[in-house]
């Protein structure tokens, strides 16, 4: 993290220097799941990224684990495809596959074919891996994550010795609610120390999200402001226009709470909020993190909106309601959408409240923090043409572009005062020329060198859950389910929530 601090805080004007990369240990990355989705989509093109990087030590080797009955040689056609389709897909950026990079990649593929209960499994990854540091991903379904680190632990795979570290990296969800978050946090530790799991969160590996830590706290301009003094409230939106598309199964029993808010809403809330750590160490910045969730005061009905999608247009195209999706409940009382409004009981934030929102088939794609300053005392303008003044915002944009906008108010040319609400905004992808990437490199690169900061702890989870563990209490309520058109901006009620406070969503298309 401290690299990604320094190359932010670096690169002002028309030429930069920078250190040479450091590259990773050598070692094994063990994927259990290594024939999976997840892997084919987003970790091999990662992995793929860091190699063209220069970042991987020619000691680096991949092993694959799965069910299916593959060779070596199989498997390394199955990646040269996915590395293939992924350098295809972006856009104006497709470019072909690198051979230099795939001809070092290709004999250090590996493959275990095996069942991820049967110990025979793991005695096969320990002849694979014998001696070497290792990471172990879990790109597995959630009831895996226990019977995997167990059956690891039984092994003797993840016993650290002097000269070679194990670590795990598990993917969300991390539980499914406050007490199974517990249980999980529970399983782990029975076998793992703590400092040997990194909880992969991937909104974190976005750039824009990282910078909101180098944005604050390196330069001296925004941190004065960033408090219940000068902000009037922060609005964290997360939303898709996607719908539940194949996973109904899934769906019908997480809703749009469980999967977005407690991980990926609350870690964007926490880095808005937090107070500046002492340091950049892993540990420093997490403990800041959980103050702040812990800080948050207990949600009331009145401060929670859950809504469900109708069949409506998304650009051109109709598409059916929630309910009328294959394998969903027609009765079924799943919220696609929610908006809740928080307050943080602590002396930088106490009144000034969060509202964040995040919800399927919405009027467009878009991750954001919006900071609401507040309004400049109008006084001075009462004699002119002057009706209101434009609100004063910042706008972290996290995706689909990474960047960031100010909004104030400015003089219109002319004899009179007359004033018009004018952007400046910063590019990721005009100021940088990054290539396209996964958002994983970071955070497998961060866990290859030992630093967790981007992850989350147990605590961090915990208390995640724990702030919105009320609305699950509460239980799902056709009362309280407000039903919003597909393409739309979200329900009336999530409006409504706003509007009793005087204040309005930012638009989301």
């Amino acid at each position: 993290m401290e690299n990604i601090i320094a190359s932010a805080v670096s690169q002002v004007g028309d030429t930069h220097h920078e250190a040479a990369p450091r590259r990773s240990p050598p070692g094994s990355f063990v994927i259990f799941g290594g024939g999976g989705d997840l892997t084919r989509r987003l970790l091999l093109p990662a992995i793929y990224n860091l190699a063209c990087a220069g970042l991987l030590d020619d000691g680096f080797g991949i092993v694959a684990v799965d069910r299916a009955d593959l060779t070596d040689a199989q498997l390394r056609d199955n990646v040269r495809t996915a590395l293939e389709d992924f350098t295809a897909r972006r856009g104006a950026e497709a470019v072909k596959l690198r051979e230099d990079v795939w001809a070092w990649m290709l004999p250090r593929i590996r493959y275990v074919q095996g069942d991820f209960e049967s110990m025979q499994t793991y005695q096969a990854v320990a002849d694979v891996t014998a001696g070497q540091n290792c990471i172990f991903y879990l790109a597995v379904a959630a009831r895996f994550f226990g019977p995997i680190v167990d059956r690891l632990g039984e092994a003797g795979l993840v016993r650290e010795g002097p000269d070679a570290f194990r670590r795990v990296i598990v993917e969300k969800p991390f539980g499914h609610d406050l007490q199974s978050a517990i249980a999980l946090n529970t399983r782990l530790l029975n076998t793992l120390e703590e400092q040997q799991i990194y909880r992969i969160d991937h909104y974190l590996g976005k750039e824009t999200v990282q910078n909101i830590l180098a944005l604050r706290f390196s330069n001296g301009f925004f941190e004065p402001l960033w408090n219940r003094q000068n902000i009037d409230h922060v609005q964290i939106t997360a939303a898709e226009t996607v719908g539940v598309e194949q996973r109904a199964k899934f769906y019908e029993g997480t809703g749009a709470l469980r999967d977005m808010v407690p991980n990926h809403v609350m870690q964007l809330l926490a880095m808005t909020a937090m107070e500046a750590p002492i340091s950049f160490d892993a540990d420093a910045v997490r403990n800041e993190k959980t103050k702040v969730l812990d800080a948050i005061h207990p949600l009331v009905p009145a401060d929670v909106v859950r809504g469900q999608y109708a069949p409506g247009m998304v650009g051109a195209k109709a598409v059916p309601g929630y309910r009328q999706e294959p394998g969903v409940d027609p009765h079924s009382l799943t919220e696609t959408y929610v908006a809740m409004k928080f307050g943080i009981d602590n002396w930088r934030w106490a009144g000034v409240p969060f509202y964040v929102r995040t919800g399927k088939r919405l009027a467009a794609r878009k991750t954001e923090i919006a900071i609401h300053f507040k309004s400049a005392p109008y006084a001075l303008f009462r004699d002119t043409p002057v009706d209101k003044l434009a609100p004063n915002i910042m706008v972290i944009h996290i995706q689909p572009t990474e960047g960031v906008t100010m909004q104030f108010s400015a003089k219109i040319p002319g004899p009179s005062v007359r004033l018009g609400g004018v952007r400046m905004k910063f590019d990721y992808a005009e100021w940088f020329s990054e290539g396209p990437s996964t958002g994983y490199e970071t955070l497998i690169y961060d866990c290859m060198i030992g630093d967790a900061t981007l992850f989350q702890r147990a605590d961090n989870i915990e208390a995640g859950w724990r702030a919105v563990q009320p609305v699950l209490d509460w239980g799902q309520d056709a009362r309280s389910l407000a039903f919003y058109a597909a393409g739309s901006e979200g329900p009336e009620a999530a409006d409504a929530l706003l509007a009793r406070d005087h204040r309005h969503w930012l638009k989301i298309g």
